[in-house]
């Protein structure tokens, strides 16, 4: 999935090793986490997990990915002031979420939820599994060459 490096690491920085860590596994991401965002990503990854039950979950450029149908389908990241959803290509989720989106800073990969609000659930679901759905379409269009 190209992520920039907006996304790379950034956010948990507070913690002193946080930019110079690589992270093998989604545990090492979330332990590497402040104390405020550990439970934090803890729930946006259960909810993704529910969401996409069949994916793969690993580190894509150096944070939580979930992979499915040969796509990084959405990634979690974890910052100063909120946890962002990325995905990528971004126009067809803006396009079909615009009025969820509304009360959310978006990005150019992403949406990022304020760390003093709850996580918009529902939300996170159905991105995740309209995001499914164009990551199996693409995988289609790849087999079929078209």
């Amino acid at each position: 999935m190209g992520t920039s490096g907006s996304v790379h690491t950034g956010g948990m920085a507070e913690h002193p090793d946080r930019e110079k860590q690589t992270y093998t596994t989604v545990d090492d991401y979330i332990a590497a986490a402040t104390y405020d965002l550990e439970p934090r990503l803890q729930e946006m990854r259960s909810v993704i997990r529910a969401a996409l039950p069949d994916a793969e979950e690993t580190i894509s450029h150096n944070i939580p990915s979930y992979r499915q149908h040969g796509v990084d389908v959405v990634q979690l990241a974890g910052h100063g002031d909120h946890t962002s959803l990325n995905f990528f290509p971004t126009g067809a989720v803006f396009a079909k979420f615009d009025e969820e989106l509304k009360p959310y800073r978006t990005a150019k990969t992403g949406v990022r939820f304020p760390l003093d609000e709850p996580l918009p659930i529902d939300l996170i679901t159905a991105i995740a599994r309209f995001r499914l759905d164009e990551a199996a379409q693409f995988a289609e269009r790849k087999r079929s060459g078209r």
